[in-house]
């Protein structure tokens, strides 16, 4: 063969290639990201607790912002939160004026974490005697430490036993509470996550083996980042990676107790963040916008994957301490608006997906039998989407309410859903409401 016809054979080649190239690509990109909803497939009730946040006597809130706070709808507080619970003893004061008058305030159930480091079985018998017995509260949900595994110059042999002295004292003042642990301060988020955090997931197969005739729900605390110690800037990619990372953790921690209780025991996260570092002011640290969209996307694969108690890290923060609150100074950080948009959604979870790790879409049904879907555009992108709807009879319009970087929750009136696709705006966070037809 020619040198001539060489080339122009090389010339086709070369073009059909790119034309093959070109035409995957464009089916690629054409085609829709899909979202489904089986609005006949009830899995069950989605426990209000999982609606909660932290809250202590080290970031009591000022009054400016205690009205947002009333309109949060934070359903479930965990006090005194953090590490300052295990090296200080809580006083009539702060249990009484600080803490339950708030819980009260907010409509909120209350729950407490009782002093271990440095204390005895006798002092947690005592707040339980106080709180339940004295004043009446009515506590259910109670914790022992926080993050044993942290705790200096402490084993797991002697925080199983510890745990165990303590649990039987409290039990025996009121046997109706409900203990839950062990409250480990992180979790791997898959298999092979390295020797530090694939310790934290033996302690709690030590913890279950040992106490698990006790405990009533089992509760981790988990902070993806930073994973190192290098202080590099986390990107937003990563941080939406993270979002889904509940779709491992959760089931494994179920399989973990099955296996060794022969049961499955409800699930909990009791902190929670993006970091639990003090950083502020980057596009993902805490309180960014980004830290809004990551905590809309992760709080609903919880609600999918079912988990009972998610109480975030931390209700209100002043900016020495960091952005970790939902309430700042004298006014809401984005991610507060989260629960804000949580506050209109529905009760009854039922089935959904999506084929786009970078939409995350949580479907319920309201009590009064509309369908309101949560549906998260981790993208820095506009994304148009299909949505199929199978089973159920809805208005072919949705009520619209939008956190995007344009907007703080805000009721965006009707949309039409008659030609079957919506528009996500980007790194958004959307609530749609579809009345149900009556007859």
């Amino acid at each position: 063969m020619k040198h001539s016809q060489r080339r122009l054979l090389a010339g086709i080649t070369l073009v059909v290639w790119l034309a093959l190239m070109l035409s995957v690509a464009v089916g690629v990109s054409a085609a829709p990201v899909v979202l489904k909803v089986q609005a006949d497939q009830a899995l069950g009730p989605i426990s209000p607790r999982l609606f909660g946040a932290n809250y202590g006597p080290w970031a009591i809130m000022p009054p400016d912002v205690v009205p947002l706070a009333e309109k949060s709808g934070v359903k479930f507080l965990r006090y005194p939160g953090g590490e300052w619970g295990d090296q200080n003893d809580l006083t009539p004061f702060q249990l009484d004026t600080l803490y339950m008058a708030f819980a009260n305030r907010i409509n909120a159930e209350a729950s407490l974490h009782v002093r271990l480091h440095n204390s005895t079985p006798e002092k947690a018998a005592e707040l339980v005697r106080y709180m339940n017995v004295e004043k009446k509260y009515g506590l259910r949900y109670w914790a022992i430490g926080n993050e044993p595994d942290l705790f200096k110059e402490y084993s797991l042999e002697k925080y199983l036993k510890d745990w165990r002295a303590f649990a039987e004292a409290m039990k025996a003042v009121d046997p109706s509470i409900l203990l839950i642990g062990p409250e480990i301060s992180q979790y791997p988020p898959s298999d092979n996550a390295g020797t530090y955090l694939e310790t934290r997931r033996e302690w709690l197969k030590a913890f279950l083996k040992a106490n698990g005739d006790l405990v009533d729900l089992i509760t981790i605390h988990r902070y993806p980042f930073p994973k190192d110690s290098s202080s590099r800037k986390i990107t937003k990619e990563e941080v939406a990676a993270s979002a889904l990372e509940w779709d491992y953790i959760i089931p494994n921690i179920r399989q973990i107790s099955k296996e060794i209780l022969g049961r499955e025991l409800p699930i909990g996260v009791t902190e929670i963040n993006t970091t639990w570092t003090a950083d502020m002011g980057g596009e993902t640290s805490n309180g960014s916008h980004y830290n809004a969209v990551w905590w809309a996307a992760s709080l609903g694969t919880m609600i999918r994957q079912q988990a009972d108690m998610v109480t975030f890290f931390n209700f209100y923060s002043n900016p020495p301490v960091g952005g970790f609150g939902l309430l700042a100074r004298y006014d809401a950080r984005p991610v507060y608006y989260v629960y804000v948009l949580y506050q209109q959604f529905g009760t009854q979870l039922l089935a959904s997906q999506s084929d786009d790790v970078q939409v995350n879409i949580t479907a319920a049904l309201n009590d009064a039998g509309d369908l309101t879907l949560m549906i998260v555009n981790l993208s820095s992108e506009e994304k148009t989407v299909s949505l199929d709807i199978a089973g159920g009879n809805f208005a072919s319009t949705a009520a619209l309410t939008r956190l995007d970087l344009e907007h703080k929750a805000d009721a965006l009136g009707e949309i039409d859903l008659s030609s079957g696709e919506i528009t996500l705006t980007p790194e958004s966070v959307s609530l749609y409401v579809i009345k149900a037809k009556v007859g």
